[in-house]
């Protein structure tokens, strides 16, 4: 990723990675970086790529402290997709597919520089990673100083 994709991709365009293995051995399925906090915006760009590697998404499960307010569904490419407030904590999304196979994603926030979002990125989606999302974002993003 070049460090301005994040402004540059075109809106409605998810910037996602998936743990490329087929493992699914790893703590995380992969990572996806939204550009803001709004569920209407980022998760239907989301979902469309998702259902492109992997069949139809059903649901999607975010922590409500992370995100302004969550509709309890969305149409997405003609598709109904539910969405649940979990605490799973802001750093992570849970995503289905069918009835009960789920994926968990990594969320970076979306303040996050470039250098520090493609490291965390390739970190989350290593097959033998067995670090949760939180340890990895404190470990490589950066902290605000104090004053």
């Amino acid at each position: 990723m070049p460090d301005e994709i994040h402004r540059a991709v075109e809106p409605g365009t998810a910037l996602l990675r998936l743990e490329t293995t087929g493992s699914r051995q790893s703590l995380l399925d992969g990572a996806w970086w939204p550009r803001s906090r709004d569920v209407e915006r980022e998760i239907p760009p989301l979902v469309a790529a998702l259902a492109e590697h992997l069949g139809p998404i059903t649901r999607v499960g975010l922590d409500a402290s992370a995100w302004n307010s969550i509709p309890t569904r969305l149409v997405v490419d003609d598709r109904v997709v539910h969405l649940d407030s979990f605490p799973v904590g802001d750093d992570t999304v849970l995503i289905t597919r069918g009835e009960n196979d789920h994926f968990s994603l990594m969320v970076i926030p979306p303040n996050t520089t470039p250098e520090a979002a493609r490291t965390a990125m390739a970190r989350a989606v290593r097959a033998d990673n067995v670090t949760r999302a939180a340890e990895i974002l404190l470990a490589e993003l950066p902290h605000p100083e104090a004053s």
